[in-house]
């Protein structure tokens, strides 16, 4: 989780911390790793979200609204398996607060809008029309404030009212900021200032446990996350039937404001990282895959941009670690086009195999035990998994850290995440 008050590890770490040398050790592993060096034995990570509640023995409700007890759990997971990298325990978990105090609408959570004991899900609607393109290219900020803003959160209704700021100028900004006197303009400012109260705290137990993690030896292996460029068009403002059609009917449109978001989110990015004190910067990536373009359009709209933006974090001392969700086997050759050394590679379906034999001497890889695997096999057949993998990628010189293919599944016996942190300390250790 991003901002707050941006205490970063080094600042953490450099007190007296009688674990200091188990989380150098640790994070050592990771970053040999980034740098193509031989670890002194395997990595392996942890990236648990709702399997704590499973873990923990409570409901998904629960572990979304209870600081203390998500806290405690995570502590407690990171105590018993000892990971190298640890996820930021709160950051995409505890959120149940904030969610409700900014009246968020783009998602579904526990015992709002779904079970109780069920995951939050997103729902993909179209939160830009295609006739807005223009209003988000020409005023960016406005267009956030006056139209998109009011659409995804109901605590910014009223912000519709606000005056266009473009082109207010001398005693212009007088008049121009009658609007402010307006009661849905001023009742809009007086939620958001409620709802702040409320994510400054779920931020700040977020810190307070990252804190207490680095102090108890173990690194985060991600201190913040950003968004592709087509991924924040397609999944957050036009939604998937949306973009599917502006590849075709709004071109020139399309790539227009790709390259204007390339520029935000790269400087959110780096101001995000910088405020967490942390280098690896996690990506989800949700329309990469084989299946979801062709690839003359993967080479048109989804790469430039992207990979315009992980130089960018490169050149501000970032690591971009882009989690590649499905399979993505025929771009294998395209993402190879970064500078060796600098990237994580994180795969979910990706065969890890085929990855290391196309990727392995520029990037380093993370994954991607089969979720299929973990929720529904026996301790012994994610043992003969992680051995699969220690003995054709890492054995052969591949830089891999261990994980699941997009961390823990929520179902996961206890038993069989034993058995993958048991597995990898067995045959790469």
């Amino acid at each position: 989780m991003d901002g707050g008050r941006g205490v970063s590890e080094s600042n953490i770490t450099e007190s007296v911390n009688p674990n200091q040398a188990a989380f150098d050790k640790r994070q050592q592993r990771i970053m040999d790793c980034v740098a193509l060096k031989t670890p002194d034995r395997m990595p392996v990570a942890m990236f648990a979200t709702f399997w704590l509640a499973k873990y923990g023995n409570i409901t998904c409700k629960e572990l979304m609204y209870n600081y203390e007890g998500t806290k405690e759990i995570a502590t407690r997971a990171v105590l018993e398996f000892e990971p190298d990298g640890v996820s930021p325990g709160l950051a995409g978990i505890a959120m149940g607060n904030a969610l409700e105090a900014i009246d968020f609408k783009q998602l579904q959570w526990p015992g709002h809008g779904v079970d109780d004991n069920q995951p939050f899900q997103y729902l993909d609607r179209e939160y830009m029309k295609a006739e807005e393109y223009d209003d988000f290219l020409f005023d960016p900020t406005g267009y956030y404030l006056q139209k998109y803003l009011p659409r995804v959160a109901g605590v910014f209704e009223g912000f519709e009212d606000l005056p266009s700021f473009p082109g207010l100028h001398y005693v212009r900004l007088v008049t121009g900021i009658r609007s402010f006197a307006k009661p849905s303009v001023r009742q809009a400012f007086e939620r958001v200032v409620k709802a702040a109260e409320e994510v400054d705290r779920m931020i700040n137990h977020n810190i307070e446990w990252n804190e207490n993690i680095a102090r108890l030896g173990y690194p985060l292996i991600n201190g913040s996350s950003s968004v592709s460029p087509y991924d924040f068009v397609a999944d957050y403002f036009r939604g998937a039937t949306g973009m599917m059609k502006d590849l075709f009917r709004h071109k020139d449109k399309l790539l227009q404001l790709l390259d204007k978001a390339t520029t935000f989110l790269l400087k959110q990015t780096i101001t995000a990282a910088k405020a967490a004190g942390h280098q690896i910067v996690m990506i989800p990536i949700h329309w990469a895959p084989d299946a979801f373009m062709s690839g003359k359009q993967f080479e048109t709209f989804w790469w430039p941009p992207f990979r315009k933006m992980m130089m960018g974090m490169i050149d501000a001392g970032l690591t971009p670690m882009p989690l590649w969700e499905a399979d993505c086997s025929k771009r294998l050759e395209i993402i190879k086009d970064v500078p060796p050394g600098k990237c994580i590679y994180w795969f979910e379906r990706t065969d890890m195999v085929k990855a290391f034999e196309v990727l392995g001497d520029v990037v380093a890889l993370r994954g991607n035990l089969s979720p299929s695997l973990m929720t529904t096999g026996q301790p012994a057949e994610v043992d003969a998994a992680v051995k699969h993998l220690v003995d054709n990628v890492f054995n052969k010189g591949g830089k891999l850290i261990l994980d699941c293919a997009f961390g823990l599944p929520d179902e996961t016996p206890v038993e069989n995440v034993r058995a993958m942190f048991d597995a990898a300390r067995k045959y790469a250790g």
